[in-house]
């Protein structure tokens, strides 16, 4: 369809199509919540958040990497966590699955949390909640190398595109971990 104002002519296209979904993906179309939980985005004050959850190993090199929305809590992403990598052995052999011990910030000091590394024999150094009752085998020493981490989020901070998520998909997004925390390895 062409309209003519004088000297000017502008083409434009009906748009005369029908807009559906197939009955087949109409089924497994996510609602908005739901999809922000699958593509690991939360809402904050400041808009859609990540978060980053990191295993790493004793020199403070990373492990493994899982993503959740920015208002989700810490032990959601736990299991995961410790159900992926594994630490290979000084001197060789089959690697570990499983960590002794596991080193977290107050965030992972339910019951819950204690009662899942518990039951994986893992031995917990994570510091009680004010409102909860003191741990009385608390190593402090073991606490304190907890900061490898905390180092390790900031070097993985120094790759700009880690920092700030440009990434619209979660897979993308992780994808992009992952090669920062490989180039961490070399």
């Amino acid at each position: 369809m062409a309209r003519s104002t004088g000297t000017f002519t502008t083409w434009m296209r009906r748009l005369s199509a029908l807009i559906s979904t197939p009955p087949a993906l109409a089924e497994t179309a996510l609602s908005g919540g739901e999809a922000q939980a699958r593509e690991a985005l939360g809402r904050s004050q400041g808009g859609f958040s990540t978060k980053l959850h990191l295993r790493a190993e004793g020199n403070g090199r990373p492990i493994t990497a899982v993503l959740t929305g920015g208002e989700r809590h810490e032990q959601m992403a736990l299991e995961a966590l410790l159900d992926q990598g594994a630490i290979r052995r000084p001197g060789g052999g089959r690697p570990r699955l499983r960590p002794r011990r596991a080193a977290g910030d107050k965030g992972y000091s339910s019951p819950t949390a204690r009662r899942r590394l518990r039951r994986r024999h893992i031995g917990a150094v994570i510091p009680s909640k004010s409102n909860q009752r003191r741990q009385p085998h608390f190593d402090r020493a073991a606490y304190r190398r907890r900061n490898l981490v905390e180092r390790l989020i900031n070097r993985l901070k120094q790759f700009r595109r880690i920092a700030t998520r440009y990434e619209k998909r979660a897979a993308n997004y992780l994808a992009m971990v992952h090669v920062g925390m490989l180039l961490l390895w070399l």
